[in-house]
């Protein structure tokens, strides 16, 4: 998926229209349009201002490499978790583990 792509898609899930996006991020409705076509690229200071609007990382609107939403909630509890004393974080990673298991058995068992 290209930058405009995604760019579209996370502005149309917050209900952003064209203008209301560019009003935001300090430039107008045509040029988000460009972005969104893929004919033109934003600066890196847009990029971000729009990444921070939509709620995600630049490097998810720019890499292309993976369709993963790497989203500011879950990259602040990424970091608080991370934070947090060893023993703490394994407890973490253990029910973080054990719902991932879960859900993997239960969709396997219902197949």
């Amino acid at each position: 998926m290209t930058f405009g792509k995604r760019v579209v898609l996370h502005r149309k899930q917050l209900k952003l229209s064209q203008d209301d996006l560019g009003k935001k991020v300090g430039t107008s409705a045509p040029i988000i349009g460009r972005y969104e076509r893929d004919e033109i690229k934003p600066s890196v200071e847009t990029a971000k201002k729009i990444a921070d609007e939509l709620g995600v990382t630049v490097d998810y609107l720019i890499a292309g490499s993976s369709n993963m939403v790497l989203d500011k909630k879950l990259l602040k509890r990424i970091e608080d978790i991370e934070a947090l004393p060893a023993e703490e974080k394994d407890k973490v990673y253990y029910f973080i583990d054990m719902a991932i298991t879960y859900n993997k058995t239960k969709k396997a068992f219902a197949k």
